[in-house]
């Protein structure tokens, strides 16, 4: 089995969090790979033609959330 690297990133944003998923966007229509840093590090993660994508939205009274998923 590949080992894994999982590389997670929360942080407070305001519209910066638009920018970063518009990139990610990009980086998905442009290629089939994703280029991520980590502690310094860039990794390419390759992506195939075709994902499943999971959308997943919460609403609450006082905090909501969007979770994004996509895997292959």
């Amino acid at each position: 089995m590949d080992e894994l690297l999982e590389i997670e990133n929360e942080r407070t944003l305001s519209r910066e969090a638009a920018a970063w998923l518009e990139e990610l966007a990009r980086q998905l229509a442009r290629s089939n790979s994703l280029q991520l840093r980590k502690d310094g590090l860039k990794y390419t993660v390759k992506v195939p033609g075709q994902v499943t994508m999971e959308v997943e939205v919460e609403i609450g009274d006082d905090r909501s959330k969007l979770e994004i998923e996509i895997s292959w």
